[in-house]
């Protein structure tokens, strides 16, 4: 029971308990003369893991009674075992293939397990902190606490939430909407509550076909509808649905009334003001490939400040986006145009 502690789940643990325990046995000897019971069929390298776990990870070879053997070589007992290690290094994928026949035991696979999740660990939190460390700059939230958001998403530490980030269990624009919600700028509102129009400003340019997504529509010159009049759809051939008043008189006298459709106004639309700095190494028609990028994400441009320094062109933004996703996405693809060094939002003050 002294090892229970090695595996990670219980159903690894009865694995353990039946090959590790209720087996017949089998007596070998080290070459101090000590003698370890290990579960018949047991190999070199089980042998290894069952004396100190670093030995069985440095494992490189094995001599029974004097005599080279494979790590294949199953113990009998009464075996004389030595382990032949290296200075340096770990374990083989390979010994963990059951076809192989490397591995007997449950301790020494989970043992081998461990050490490859904690080599995919270490790798994972370099990646996860060069990838959350980056957007956060990029988006002007270089000064969040990363302990605290660590503990909001229930991790011990800063290193598990890089841990999560940098194998995909966290999405980065999860983390990011979260700091977002959660920032306040100088004058004391948050990012989602500044629209760029008041609400009785906003422009319902879309119409919502029921039960229908993508079908093309256009208004009706006949009585030319306008946002908050009542409205229905009308099929038409080859044109989508075309939009008309509900009292309009030629949709009273209808002869066809399966090719109407409920329609109703679409959501308004609201986008929020926010500052962007790019970068770049000045070339012919960088500013022409940047606006139209930002025209087609369907970002409108406030305003635009160009400096050119000693061929570093700095562009001063402010773009009307509708959400973080909308902001991180023209960021990336701004990014990676030809000569961009970086673009970022920049933070108010």
């Amino acid at each position: 029971m002294e090892w229970r502690q090695d595996v990670e789940d219980a159903r690894e643990f009865v694995d353990s308990m039946k090959t590790d325990v209720f087996q017949d046995r089998v007596y070998v000897f080290t070459p101090r003369g000590d003698i370890i019971d290990l579960p018949v069929g047991s190999t070199p390298i089980d042998f290894a893991y069952h004396v100190h776990t670093d030995i069985g990870h440095r494992c490189r070879g094995a001599k029974v009674n004097g005599k080279l053997v494979g790590l294949d070589y199953i113990l009998r007992t009464g075996d004389k075992v030595e382990i032949l290690t290296a200075k340096r290094g770990g374990p083989s994928r390979d010994w963990l293939n059951p076809n192989l026949g490397l591995v007997k035991t449950q301790r020494a696979r989970s043992k081998i397990r461990y050490w490859f999740k904690r080599q995919a660990k270490e790798q994972n939190i370099v990646q996860g902190k060069v990838l959350l460390e980056r957007e956060l700059q990029r988006l002007g939230l270089g000064d969040a606490s990363l302990e605290q958001l660590a503990r909001q998403y229930e991790y011990k530490n800063v290193e598990e939430l890089y841990v999560a980030v940098g194998c995909g269990d966290i999405p980065l624009g999860r983390i990011v909407n979260q700091l977002m919600l959660e920032e306040q700028d100088d004058e004391g509102f948050r990012f989602t509550t500044r629209p760029t129009t008041e609400p009785g400003q906003q422009s319902h340019d879309t119409v919502t076909v029921l039960g229908l997504k993508g079908l093309l529509t256009s208004m009706a010159r006949c009585c030319n509808p306008a946002p908050g009049d009542e409205i229905i759809g009308y099929i038409t051939r080859g044109r989508g649905a075309t939009i008309h008043r509900q009292d309009c008189p030629n949709m009273l006298r209808i002869r066809e009334r399966e090719r109407l459709v409920r329609v109703s106004w679409g959501e308004p639309k609201r986008t929020y003001p926010v500052s962007v700095q790019i970068k770049a190494y000045d070339r012919d028609g960088l500013l022409r490939d940047v606006s139209t990028l930002i025209a087609e994400e369907g970002i409108n441009l406030g305003q635009v400040k160009a400096v050119v320094n000693q061929n570093i062109a700095a562009f001063d933004l402010i773009l009307e986006v509708r959400d973080i996703d909308q902001l991180t996405r023209v960021l990336t693809r701004i990014e990676a145009l030809p000569n961009v060094l970086q673009a970022l939002r920049v933070r108010p003050g």
